[in-house]
């Protein structure tokens, strides 16, 4: 090894941003593990880490995510923990769990139960409301993007008034990678925004994820005021923005695969396999990173202490030592776990919300409309990296 990073500008003549998979492949034949990045630095070559080494296998994915002792995720306060603050997610070990026990308090198995037929349903049959006569819709404009923003909002118990200023600071945070003053200036906005809305649970308590965290408490300790506005700023990115690119990957793979989109229209039980081969096939975010803390040795390579790792999830979930033919999307395929949701104690917690929250849309939209099919006005497909999902889904289709 020379010392110098090597691939960091993946190959010209693949577009990695509107298909990263090619590079994925040629790398996973080579190495589970390499030095470099899977990432496109070019941009940006004075930000990029000096010692980057990148995890492709499924193998190599799952124990960095098991192994938060030598994988851990603090290098989060240096990016996103600059906008949402002390977050879980940048946390390890008994701090991690504590907080993450009283965090927990927000999703509790009775509060799903309850969310799908007083939240959600009715949310996602509105938006549709609003589109069905048309017989035409931009599935993405109108359908992905808009119903988690309604539903967190409504988990949250925000008033009806504040969702158009709390959709477009939720934009702006989301946003930090692209224009981060204004992130910042979303970041302290929401802070007084939702220690406001502390402050009135305190007085008076309510049943929705506020309310569940202001109370929260585990053998006498309570969530401080920092720690839970930090958590609902990270539910914006968390909850959002992988919500909306995760069901909306869905939805443009069953309309490219017209023969499952009516398997599935057929048969609603194929919605969850469904739900999980679209994770699997195009996870709404490729790339997480970790950082060593000491140094140690991963799908037989040796990584130094300082090391950061690019934990590949898109790559992961295509290693062909697990599946077979796992370029093809096939919801009949035999059923094994992806790693869309990490794994070990940073599991994304709101893995079950986030599935709830896509099936009722398809369920819905199913329901709702007949004849479904893609156009290609726009030239809809998925892109990007690390975040994955449709520029565009025009589509037709009858009313039920």
């Amino acid at each position: 090894m020379d010392g110098q990073l090597q691939d960091v500008t993946p190959d010209d003549s693949i577009d990695t941003l509107r298909d990263p998979y090619p590079m994925f492949a040629r790398r996973r034949r080579e190495s589970g593990v390499f030095y470099g990045s899977v990432m496109d630095w070019s941009k940006y070559p004075e930000a990029m880490p000096d010692n980057l080494y990148a995890a492709v296998s499924f193998d190599a994915v799952n124990r960095v995510f098991r192994d938060g002792k030598v994988f851990d995720s603090n290098i989060y306060d240096n990016t996103i923990g600059l906008f949402i603050g002390p977050s879980i997610l940048a946390m390890e070990g008994k701090v991690h769990r504590d907080h993450r026990n009283l965090v927990s308090a927000a999703f509790k198995t009775r509060s799903l139960a309850r969310w799908e037929p007083e939240i959600v349903r009715p949310v996602v049959n509105a938006l549709v409301d609003e589109f069905i006569e048309t017989g035409k819709a931009d599935l993405v404009r109108d359908f992905t993007f808009e119903f988690p923003t309604r539903v967190i909002s409504k988990l949250l118990g925000l008033p009806e008034e504040d969702l158009s200023w709390f959709r477009k600071r939720a934009v702006e945070l989301i946003s930090y990678h692209v224009k981060y003053k204004r992130a910042f200036e979303a970041s302290a906005a929401l802070k007084d925004y939702f220690m406001t809305q502390i402050d009135l649970r305190r007085s008076a308590p309510t049943e929705d994820i506020i309310g569940d965290l202001v109370t929260a408490e585990i053998d006498g300790e309570k969530l401080t005021d920092e720690a839970i506005y930090s958590f609902l700023r990270l539910l914006l990115p968390a909850g959002l923005e992988t919500t909306y690119r995760s069901s909306g990957n869905l939805l443009y793979l069953l309309l490219s695969n017209p023969d499952q989109l009516a398997a599935v229209q057929r048969d609603r039980e194929l919605i969850g396999p469904a739900i999980e081969e679209g994770l699997r096939f195009e996870t709404p975010l490729t790339t997480v990173q970790r950082a060593a803390t000491a140094a140690t040795e991963l799908d037989g390579v040796a990584i130094p202490e300082g090391a950061i790792i690019d934990v590949c999830i898109g790559s992961a979930n295509r290693d062909e030592q697990r599946w077979d033919d796992p370029e093809t999307f096939d919801i009949f395929r035999k059923r094994l776990p992806h790693i869309s949701f990490a794994a070990g104690e940073h599991t994304c917690m709101g893995l079950h919300l986030a599935r709830m929250e896509t099936r009722v849309a398809l369920e819905c939209l199913l329901d709702r409309v007949t004849d479904l099919e893609l156009r290609d006005d726009g030239d809809p497909h998925i892109h990007g990296q690390p975040f994955r999902s449709p520029n565009v889904l025009p589509v037709t289709f009858r009313a039920a």
